[in-house]
């Protein structure tokens, strides 16, 4: 029998960045100095506090299966946390826990979205979500956005290219790759829009936390008929025990328990214990110290792009990424990349990875790294532009 590969890969999205991480490997396995600007992964470690309680769980030996939902104590938690941070009151019944965000938005879309149905999303913006909305044999309609709009999708532009075949809307706030947000007002005017024109709305809000002037307005501050998804990894520094979790409207929750007993069984149960810590007065407090040192390193990248040239037309507002227009010096920002990397030890992402929005103009750059290392790093990025 002919072996073929199965044809919803065709409309795959590459994640270009894995290949310049690939080859930042073999660089440093040669002995090479590589300053990484390119995953979105925070460089502190896991919070004391948080692997203390999965050790502890662990020791126990009595390891097994939650419910497919999740521990009901971590979904109250999380109740408790959109009540204390943004005066919502959620039934943790709504509340399930997930392998990751990326387990989220699986759940969220298969149990809400019909094959060839279409869903509208900013260009540019993480190219996984179009992934998942290709695996379920729905379409994604990417829509151009810019800095009239702080890159964000409005209720504006929902309404101008929504059709019969539109059943929703995806936005990000703060966003990858811009760290931009939309207004309060814009995701109110957003989620009426979409109510209106009777389709779902899904809120990404894994970067809240990480905003570092005005608060970020939870969708469910403005609706309950939303969907919601959020993770440990950003703002809590958990990112390699693959936990999030989805909030969906009451009408959903049968069937989410049924996508997730299916699918899931459920999520590592040692990170749910762990992530039981990661609401502690102490362990906030500590992560609050973090956010304080992705601000200057945020004002310290900027500034220093800035003055190398770059353009950043809307200065980032959240998440951990500058989203930099790098056409006075390539018209290719993906060889500008690789050539970056391979003479001076500097991996960043390429625009290509976030859609087709004036894509090869731009990089992003990660401020996951020390300012001691992000400093090495734009003395070399100085050298090889000017060279």
């Amino acid at each position: 029998m002919k072996s073929t590969v199965a044809r919803r890969m065709e409309g795959f999205s590459a994640f270009y960045v894995m290949e310049l991480l690939q080859r930042a490997k073999e660089l440093e396995a040669q002995g090479r100095e590589i300053i990484h600007m390119e995953v979105g992964e925070p460089d502190f470690p896991t919070p004391s506090c948080i692997v203390d309680a999965a050790t502890q769980y662990i020791r126990t030996g009595e390891v097994k299966y939650t419910a497919a939902a999740g521990l009901l104590e971590l979904r109250t938690k999380i109740s408790h946390f959109y009540q204390t941070n943004h005066n919502v009151t959620t039934d943790p019944q709504r509340i399930f826990i997930t392998p990751g965000a990326s387990g989220a938005f699986l759940l969220a879309l298969a149990i809400s979205l019909n094959a060839e149905e279409e869903v509208l999303m900013a260009d540019p913006c993480y190219p996984c979500n179009h992934n998942f909305v290709r695996l379920l044999g729905a379409k994604t309609k990417f829509i151009q956005v810019n800095e009239q709009t702080d890159f964000q999708l409005s209720a504006e532009l929902i309404k101008q290219y929504w059709t019969d075949n539109t059943k929703g809307v995806l936005i990000a706030s703060p966003s990858n790759p811009t760290g931009t947000l939309i207004s309060d007002d814009e995701l109110q005017r957003s989620i009426k829009q979409v109510k209106l024109l009777g389709g779902k709305f899904y809120s990404d809000e894994i970067y809240h936390g990480l905003v570092y002037a005005n608060k970020a307005r939870s969708a469910l501050e403005f609706s309950d008929d939303v969907f919601v998804i959020n993770s440990f990894s950003k703002y809590f520094g958990m990112t390699g025990w693959r936990i999030g979790w989805l909030v969906v409207p009451e009408m959903y929750v049968a069937a989410a328990e049924r996508f997730a007993q299916t699918v899931f069984i459920s999520t590592a149960t040692h990170s749910q214990y762990a992530a039981l810590a990661a609401f502690s007065t102490k362990n906030i407090a500590e992560l609050e110290n973090r956010k304080q040192e992705f601000k200057k390193r945020r004002d310290f990248l900027y500034k220093n792009l800035i003055r190398l040239g770059f353009a950043i037309t809307v200065k980032p507002e959240g998440a951990f990424y500058i989203y930099a227009d790098c056409s006075r010096f390539t018209n290719d920002s993906f060889r500008f990349a690789k050539e970056l990397l391979e003479t001076q030890g500097v991996a960043v992402t390429p625009g290509k990875d976030f859609g087709n929005n004036n894509s090869n103009h731009h990089i992003r750059f990660a401020y996951t790294a020390s300012i001691a290392k992000i400093a090495t790093g734009i003395q070399r990025l100085e050298k090889f532009i000017c060279q």
